[in-house]
């Protein structure tokens, strides 16, 4: 009974925060989307322009003398001023005569009618590569670019002020990259940086390769600086689903050491053992690339420190 007093409140109060301003903000976010997608090249304005904008539909009363004009403003910031075409018998009632018989349609739009509406009405000009349907709904809006030759889907997201819903859309799409991904047996690669300090020292790079059914083993090499002072070796972690840990370990081989005992048959350490194992948790902070780790080795050294996971401190390496 609680809960679901809980949760009808949550919608309550989302309904009451949910209108036209709303989607004015949602507007501006869609307008830096827009921009970020074609600067990084994801969202080509060739591919787009021509284009017809089958629907610009407002939800409230109260957009609706500025959505469609607003509507217009944000393509053509994103694409360019010439090329933009609005489709105002899209979704309207239609009817027509070909091949001897008159069809009357309404309801949705298809793309092999968007197209014939455009070779109507669009004279000498180029035809329009895509459709575009830029609709409000009561989160804020919904856009959808479509290929008109092929159907290909250019771009779709919801886009509220505060990009949840894009956010959750962005993660979508890349689970089915990341699916896309095993099927072609493509690697992924995971690079860690760690600077254990305190009370002891281990400071390592770590390069490893993403493997298994649900990618939650990674295994690769490692290269430490402290405890050993210079070692390499093997590194192999398992993830959790507890906060999305990251527990392991390294088998590091001490330079210094092997170096001397190549030159000599001395069989003493020189500031390291041979052989060093480390154990390594690794807890990341939310989403982000930073995360607390503990080290503890076979030196009898413990230490507590950040970790910087997945960075391009390195972009030769990483």
């Amino acid at each position: 009974m609680v809960l679901g007093a809980l949760i009808g409140l949550l919608f309550a109060i989302s309904a009451a925060f949910a209108g036209p301003d709303t989607t004015r903000d949602s507007f501006d976010r869609l307008e830096e989307v827009l921009q970020l997608r074609v600067e990084d090249g994801r969202l080509a304005r060739e591919d787009v322009m021509p284009a017809i904008l089958v629907s610009a539909e407002p939800r409230y009363e109260a957009s609706v003398d500025w959505y469609a004009t607003r509507a217009v403003e944000v393509l053509q910031q994103a694409f360019g001023e010439n090329g933009l075409r609005l489709c105002e018998a899209c979704m309207a009632p239609r009817a027509y005569v070909e091949n001897g018989y008159m069809a009357y349609q309404t309801g949705p739009v298809g793309l092999d009618e968007v197209s014939r509406l455009d070779d109507q009405s669009r004279g000498d000009a180029q035809a329009a590569r895509s459709a575009i349907w830029l609709d409000e709904h009561r989160g804020g809006l919904s856009l959808r670019i479509i290929d008109l030759d092929t159907g290909r889907i250019l771009f779709a997201q919801n886009i509220d002020p505060n990009l949840v819903e894009y956010t959750n859309s962005q993660r979508m799409y890349t689970l089915s990259e990341e699916l896309e991904r095993r099927a072609r047996g493509d690697s992924v690669t995971q690079g860690f940086v760690d600077f254990a300090i305190y009370p002891g020292q281990h400071l390592s790079l770590d390069w490893t390769d993403q493997w298994g059914k649900y990618n939650r083993n990674l295994s690769g090499v490692s290269v430490s600086l402290f405890d050993p002072v210079l070692g390499i070796g093997a590194v192999h972690y398992r993830r959790i689903e507890l906060g999305n840990a990251l527990i392991g370990g390294k088998v590091l081989f001490s330079l210094p050491t092997a170096l001397v005992r190549s030159f000599g048959d001395a069989d003493f350490d020189l500031v390291d053992p041979p052989l060093t194992l480390v154990g390594v948790g690794r807890v990341p902070f939310g989403r982000s690339n930073y995360g607390a780790v503990v080290t503890v080795s076979t030196n009898g050294e413990i230490g507590i420190g950040i970790s910087l996971m997945n960075i391009s401190l390195l972009p030769v390496l990483l």
